[in-house]
């Protein structure tokens, strides 16, 4: 009989995610030992290494140098909001403690980089005062639960956002830990018990993701969560119950059959009194019946593949003591990124900046970074950020949007009228040179493809099309490569598998086209279908579309 991993072990004797992680931060040491490295995860908190200076400071006789540790911090912002005391104390800590960027995540959150072990404590002592959390941004635990970003005043964006946050209450881990560790025992802004009655002593299999979303507005990638929450009202704007989605997760490993990216399942319908007591079950569920022998084989995803959507549904009903109904007809997903101008709905108005791969920097050409923190500071403003890594500013009077588009143009950035369509759709995750799981470059590389492409499709005539491009480092799909109508995923250093067939409305998964493209030959490889996809689409077919109907079923053939 197959054993647990190595992980639940140190789960279970963590004493409530404590560790020996007090201890460790007052050692002189650069880094934290492996089981501390795991607990960490469960406080937000990733420990790295510089891998560019792995290879460039080499001795004279190949000798590599002592690992440059560092640590990613990641905030836990449901939703994707963030109030403005955060994000400025962010802007600052970024400068005085980390590499000076920011990093807009793909679950709506933000992450630091570069900060050392001795000054851990005082950013997450930083980001608690202001608003702000770390606990349960990473960790077999569930992560931060996303909702649409756009602040649009009617109810049933409201009903998204505050389900989301509800939601992400219910699930946050209770543990007086992480106050005693990162604010000596001071409680800021929660109610923390010792007991946890939902996770208990071994917390979950492996990471849990919610998104909550709105009919039609499939902006948050629904179809690749755990679970995704979707209410439903009345044509009198009566909240009637929510739609759930299950089973959803993009993570696998190259040529490992076993394992696969998996869209969500249609579960069903609850009223919307029974909500949390059906999301509790969820998560119940696949705590006691998760695969904790293969870290590789223990998502959602895979316990529903194995049993059954019948059995998952049958189990949920016990556990929750609720009866999960049929699922409600809903409208077609299309994607929405809210860029731009934009009409909030009550009197006031939103603006959506597009971030290339979510960095938030000061370079030459634009200070994006200074650009918010002036806007931020001034008109006393929040942020949502996006599923897509960008980000929104928000509650704008309307007498002020002349003196942001001013400070915007000043800094140099870019109004989203000069931002190729090409570009809005394009995503990429760190990868290189600190994530320890990247197998190649992406953030660093999507620019220089994008650029490249973008110009092809106009000479074309097509840069009016939107196209999606999505780029990891490895085969985890930080980035949801596997959405998009064209996918790019490391294999090595410089070698990417490319996947076709995607769509915009992120519905469909894509599949492997070509295996180990250097990254020289991407742009030729792409630009022949370009080619193929202006001579022979049908009308009003998207380049995913036309990519699944003729050249994947061509590959089969």
């Amino acid at each position: 009989m197959a054993q647990p991993t190595k992980v639940e072990s140190i789960k279970a004797a963590s004493n409530a995610l404590r560790g020996t992680i007090a201890h460790e931060l007052a050692q002189p040491t650069e880094n934290f030992g492996d089981a501390d490295i795991q607990l960490l995860k469960f406080h937000g908190i990733y420990q790295q290494e510089d891998r560019d200076l792995r290879v460039s400071s080499r001795g004279p006789n190949g000798e590599r140098p002592p690992k440059a540790y560092s640590f990613m911090l990641r905030t836990k912002s449901p939703g994707g909001y963030v109030p403005g005391p955060l994000f400025l104390a962010l802007s600052n800590l970024c400068e005085t403690h980390g590499n000076g960027t920011m990093r807009v995540t793909t679950r709506q959150g933000f992450q630091l980089h570069g900060v050392h072990k001795s000054d851990l404590k005082e950013v997450i002592a930083t980001i608690n005062e202001t608003l702000g959390s770390t606990l349960g941004a990473c960790g077999d635990i569930n992560r931060n639960v996303m909702a649409p970003a756009a602040p649009f005043a009617t109810k049933s964006y409201a009903i998204a956002r505050e389900t989301a946050h509800t939601i992400a209450e219910l699930l946050t881990p209770r543990t007086a830990g992480y106050y005693e560790i990162w604010q000596d025992g001071e409680v800021v802004h929660s109610s923390e018990t010792e007991s946890d009655p939902l996770y208990k002593d071994v917390y979950l299999p492996r990471k849990f993701k919610v998104t909550t979303a709105v009919p039609g507005d499939n902006s948050v990638d629904l179809y690749t969560n755990d679970l995704a929450v979707v209410p439903i009202l009345s044509d009198v704007d009566v909240l009637l119950g929510y739609d759930l989605y299950v089973g959803g997760g993009l993570g696998n490993t190259h040529r490992k059959a076993e394992t696969f990216p998996r869209l969500a399942d249609e579960l069903g319908f609850v009223d919307a009194a029974d909500l949390l007591a059906v999301v509790r079950a969820i998560v119940e569920v696949q705590r006691d019946y998760g695969d904790r022998t293969n870290r590789k084989h223990a998502r959602l995803k895979y316990t529903i593949a194995d049993r059954g959507l019948a059995w998952f549904k049958a189990e949920v009903e016990k556990y929750a003591g609720k009866t999960v109904q049929p699922f409600r007809d809903l409208p077609a997903w299309e994607h929405r990124d809210y860029l731009g101008w934009h009409e909030q709905g009550d009197g006031r108005l939103f603006v959506g900046l597009n971030i290339e791969n979510g960095r938030v920097k000061d370079s030459t050409d634009s200070q994006l970074k200074s650009a918010l923190h002036d806007i931020v500071s001034r008109f006393d403003l929040d942020l949502v950020l996006t599923p897509q890594h960008n980000a929104l500013i928000v509650d704008i009077a309307r007498e002020s949007r002349g003196a942001i588009e001013a400070i915007l143009a000043e800094r140099g950035v870019r109004p989203i009228e000069t931002v190729s369509l090409f570009e809005r759709h394009a995503m990429a995750c760190p990868a290189l040179p600190t994530c320890g799981l990247a197998l190649a470059e992406a953030e660093r590389a999507l620019p220089a493809i994008v650029d490249k492409l973008e110009k092809r499709l106009a000479e074309l005539g097509l840069g009016n099309e939107p196209i999606s491009i999505r780029m990891t480092g490895c085969p985890n799909g930080c980035a949801r490569p596997y959405m998009a109508e064209i996918g790019l995923v490391g294999v090595s250093a410089d070698k990417y598998n490319v996947y076709l067939g995607g769509r915009l409305g992120l519905t469909h998964l894509n599949k492997v086209y070509r295996e180990a493209v250097a990254t020289a030959d991407v742009v030729a490889l792409l630009d022949e279908l370009f080619v193929a996809y202006k001579n022979g689409r049908e009308r009003d077919e998207s380049f995913g579309a036309f990519c699944d109907r003729v050249v994947l079923d061509a590959v089969a053939a």
